[in-house]
């Protein structure tokens, strides 16, 4: 990732972990899913926990799920799992799990998010987030479980859900910004495209016109003849401005021109035949 990506997915991470559950069961979830962090060393995750189960103690409540980290997550997980589970705190455990065991990636544009928890835990977020219509498939990898999310639009809208939203709108100004300098790119090249064949034709049609002009193929007097010195005088101009030049309309210049190239072809290669000088 680019040292820009890199801040904005820190920036997510600070931002979610900044939040503080208003309801005591969302705060026994969210330190359910935060204690199992694996080797990540993270200060706002600490400092989540810290103050997490502080408010817990000050409110004279006691954590929901014991025993170790994961089995903490992997219980917490599973109670929550189901349908007769509140919203809220299955969102609180995403977020937590999200910061605990979570790996975002924005490399390029792509957008690529991953929870890597045990293999029973992963069944029961999956579930949890089938429940909530959150996006995400399981995968398997190596013995472990894995949640995964791929698409920006599909990630914006679960970081909003769990409360990034300063983060998420930066995502969305960062996608709108690529797209307009991707547009912007497009029309830059499509412009210089088009620039690039009329220079290529209009030098193809002044040479055409010199060879014309000096193999006495065009009647001097005739609007060939005129059309042809116009473009061998001008071989960079458009056909809209030897139009204005020669006082006629754009189309009859551009057939002019091309009758010649078709004459002058004609005669290179022995078709002396052709016909009658053009008029």
């Amino acid at each position: 990732m680019s040292r820009g990506e890199a801040d904005l997915v820190a920036s997510i991470r600070h931002e979610l972990a900044a939040i503080r559950p208003a309801r005591t069961c969302c705060i026994q979830a969210e330190l359910a899913a935060l204690g199992d962090s694996g080797r990540r060393v993270d200060v706002s995750l600490a400092r989540a926990v810290h103050e997490l189960g502080t408010e817990l103690s000050q409110r004279g409540a006691a954590r929901s799920w014991v025993g170790s980290p994961r089995h903490q997550a992997e219980s917490c997980a599973a109670d929550l799992g189901s349908a007769r589970s509140a919203q809220h705190c299955r969102l609180a455990l995403l977020r937590g799990r999200l910061l605990a065991r979570g790996s975002l990636s924005l490399a390029s544009g792509s957008v690529h998010l991953e929870i890597n928890v045990s293999s029973a835990e992963a069944t029961h977020l999956a579930r949890l987030t089938e429940l909530d219509q959150l996006g995400g498939h399981r995968r398997e990898r190596r013995g472990k479980g894995l949640l995964v999310w791929k698409g920006r639009d599909v990630l914006i809208d679960l970081l909003r859900r769990l409360g990034a939203t300063a983060a998420v709108a930066e995502m969305e100004a960062r996608s709108i910004g690529r797209e307009v300098r991707g547009s912007l790119n497009r029309s830059v090249n499509a412009e210089t495209a088009n620039l690039t064949r009329a220079v290529h034709a209009g030098i193809r049609q002044a040479r055409a016109c010199t060879v014309a002009l000096e193999e006495d193929l065009l009647q001097a007097d005739g609007l060939h003849a005129r059309v042809a010195r116009a473009r061998s005088a001008a071989p960079d101009a458009t056909l809209a401005e030897l139009a204005v030049e020669l006082e006629l309309a754009r189309s009859m210049v551009q057939r002019a021109l091309a009758e010649i190239e078709r004459r002058v072809s004609a005669a290179q290669v022995g078709h002396h035949s052709a016909g009658q000088p053009l008029r």
